[in-house]
């Protein structure tokens, strides 16, 4: 989303205390599950945790660089799943910073035997805040060499913004063994995110998300024995949040135990200040690791996906990286028996 860095680059320009942005995105937003929708908690029906890290535009001073952290666990005797979502975000050049900390609750609910219902809510709190300690002006510099000689400057600033709030979300998810299509609904509570001050109220973000697995006749197994996954999966995420509208559309190749992807990030339909809305072609590779039993099976997932910018922004900016790291285990009792449920088909990726 370019237009947040131009627009935080002139605030810090003009000495502006009023900072704004939009949430930070994942490329592999299947890898960061439950922050794409709180529905998504105890989607494996196992206990899972994973981290996230994603670096967007290296090569400028104005980069994001965002981290994930979450954990999710199904009570699959109870139809229920409760997961924990940790978010560290840095924009810009004067360290805009935003933490959060959020608890989810997802039910199944089974309307066919072939056709699921997740509903997930979400509460976390934000801490959000503000340093220029990182800028330097005009008398730090030699001004006949330009050289840096100073690292005191007389310039003035209060580095304590800070602000503190509650955030309110939920979504739900509908599943076949194929498909699935899920929406989500992040603060709908649109609490006050101003770091003085009753200002700008953080603006709701709707999303759609879905997909469909096409699976094809395997010649292989996997370390269970199992015919090992080929499968093309073509999936959609779209996003409103504000005046930002965004578009990521690809597939995956699966290739047990290797996953490929690739994407097209923007909307070529939708002019924004009379430019072509084209934001990045995104390269995923991805392995899968399976252990354990059929019974109790564990699993870890690696991804890395390079968003190659197309915007006028261009590749120089440096693209964007994206690394992820999924693990999944048995946590019930292994005296029960399993029951017969039904996976949702998404990727990991």
């Amino acid at each position: 989303m370019k237009r947040v860095f131009i627009i935080f680059t002139v605030c810090i320009l003009v000495f502006s205390i009023k900072v704004t942005a939009q949430d930070p995105q994942f490329s592999q937003f299947y890898a960061a599950p439950l922050y794409l929708n709180p529905a998504f908690a105890g989607s494996t029906l196992q206990a899972r945790g994973g981290i996230n890290y994603r670096n967007q535009w290296p090569a400028i001073d104005g980069g994001f660089v965002s981290y994930s952290a979450y954990f999710d666990y199904n009570w699959i005797d109870y139809n229920s799943s409760v997961g924990m979502l940790l978010m560290r975000d840095r924009e810009g050049l004067a360290g805009l910073n935003s933490t959060s900390v959020a608890l989810q609750y997802s039910y199944h609910l089974y309307i066919t035997d072939r056709l699921i219902f997740k509903p997930g809510f979400q509460a976390g709190w934000y801490y959000r805040s503000l340093n220029f300690s990182n800028l330097t002006f005009g008398d730090q510099f030699d001004p006949t060499s330009g050289l840096f000689i100073n690292a005191t400057t007389a310039e003035q600033f209060n580095t304590g913004f800070s602000k503190h709030f509650l955030d309110l979300s939920a979504g739900g998810l509908l599943y076949t063994k194929q498909a699935w299509f899920g929406v989500a609904y992040h603060h709908m509570n649109r609490p006050v995110q101003s770091l003085i001050g009753a200002g700008d109220r953080l603006p709701g973000k709707l999303s759609a998300h879905g997909g469909l697995k096409i699976p094809f006749q395997s010649t292989g197994t996997n370390s269970f024995g199992q015919p090992s996954e080929r499968s093309i999966t073509p999936t959609f995420l779209y996003k409103h949040q504000g005046p930002f509208d965004q578009l990521d559309l690809g597939t995956y190749f699966t290739l047990d135990p290797v996953v490929l992807g690739l994407w097209y990030r923007g909307i070529p339909l939708k002019m924004v200040e009379g430019n072509m809305n084209n934001e990045s072609v995104v390269f995923l590779v991805g392995f899968v690791k399976r252990g354990g039993s059929t019974e109790r099976p564990t699993e870890i997932n690696i991804g890395y996906s390079f968003d190659y910018t197309i915007s006028r922004l261009g590749i120089q900016s440096g693209g964007a990286h994206e690394v992820s790291l999924t693990y999944t285990w048995p946590m019930r009792d292994p005296r029960k028996p399993p029951r017969d449920v039904m996976l949702l088909p998404c990727p990991r990726f």
